[in-house]
């Protein structure tokens, strides 16, 4: 069958839409006619070379969409299926599956990095070259072959572009709060980046109770949605915003910091606005072979807690139905995150946007 897709060739270049072949899918594969997905910034590092990857690449990770057909040995999923892609699939027999931390699990880790299924081989082609798969999923793609520990059925009530972004913003940090830091009620909380993650970060502070979150943004763009969402104090980041921050705090400090956007500097601000015995959580992605100064001897006299999250710690086959059932409910407004929606031709117009600044986020609708 043929596909179109956001083919990434080369760093530094933009996406090009191309026609591919598509295979279809092998044992334990399912085949997903994509609806929506995510612009996320992770994506974005494939482009400028800050996460190193196989190319040429078929990007997105941040997906929703319905069943088409399923291979063999699949009885989990079957056509029709609304689905929300999880880009980190868990086997649930390895020791981190087995230990309660299905993110971390490492079964899947080296197809995943060499772009592959996971047989090792690819579904996209063109005269006879191999495009590889960005996370297993490749959401930029009308069409998409992916394993079947990656789709994980949602109810159809469940809007698809709001299903894509339950698949990696919303799960990345709603569950930085719930899970990872596992805020308490009545806490203060502060959040660097108010993107797409940073922003479910302050959606799962308010839905854990915390009194006071204050969003911290370098773009005054952002000040009415964070607000929006539960943000009671929004901060234009300056050289003067650890001093806000605990001006706002009884002058100690945020009992929670989190860090939204993967900037070493920022996570360096962020130990600082943390309070002496506060947790700083770092949910967004650093460019790999960055490195963060954060000094020992304030970490230890001040007793301050260094966590990492990981696409919010999530258990993806709870997490992904218990967020859509907060939606349905009304108590996670996940509509209000998208800004904007682009057809797949637009995809490079959608990234030029996110840079800017100018909205929360953006979805490729098919």
């Amino acid at each position: 069958m043929h596909t179109r897709a956001a083919v990434l060739y080369n760093t530094k270049s933009p996406f090009v839409i191309e026609t591919l072949d598509l295979d279809a899918p092998k044992r334990g594969e399912v085949l997903v006619r994509v609806a929506a997905t995510g612009v996320c910034h992770s994506d974005w590092h494939l482009a400028t070379g800050a996460t190193a990857h196989p190319l040429p690449v078929v990007a997105g990770h941040e997906g929703a969409g319905v069943v088409e057909s399923v291979g063999k040995g699949v009885a989990r999923v079957k056509p029709g299926d609304h689905v929300a892609l999880n880009w980190a699939p868990n086997c649930g027999e390895c020791f981190y599956c087995k230990n309660g931390r299905p993110s971390l699990c490492s079964t899947y880790v080296e197809p995943i990095w060499a772009g592959t299924m996971m047989d090792g081989t690819t579904r996209f082609s063109k005269d006879g070259k191999r495009y590889y798969h960005f996370s297993a999923l490749a959401c930029f793609s009308e069409r998409a072959v992916v394993p079947l520990e990656c789709c994980v059925k949602l109810p159809k009530r469940v809007p698809l572009p709001v299903a894509a972004l339950i698949g990696c913003a919303v799960t990345t940090g709603v569950g930085a709060a719930l899970n990872t830091a596992q805020v308490k009620r009545k806490s203060t909380v502060a959040v660097f980046g108010a993107g797409g993650v940073g922003l479910s970060i302050i959606m799962g502070a308010k839905l854990a109770g915390a009194r006071t979150i204050i969003a911290v943004d370098r773009h005054e763009a952002k000040s009415a949605i964070a607000s929006s969402l539960g943000a009671t104090h929004v901060l234009i980041n300056s050289a003067d915003a650890v001093q806000e921050i605990k001006s706002l705090t009884d002058g100690r400090g945020a009992d929670y910091v989190f860090e939204a956007v993967g900037i070493p500097t920022l996570q360096e601000q962020c130990l600082h606005a943390a309070r002496p015995g506060g947790v700083v959580v770092l949910a967004g992605v650093s460019p790999m072979g960055s490195s963060t100064n954060l000094p020992g001897a304030i970490i230890t006299r001040q007793e301050k807690t260094v966590m990492g999250s990981y696409y919010g710690t999530a258990n993806t086959a709870r997490d992904f139905p218990r967020y859509a059932k907060l939606y349905l409910d009304g108590k996670l407004p996940l509509d209000r995150l998208i800004s904007k929606t682009y057809s797949l031709e637009q995809i490079n117009e959608a990234y030029a946007d996110m840079l800017s600044g100018s909205i929360a986020r953006g979805v490729v609708v098919f």
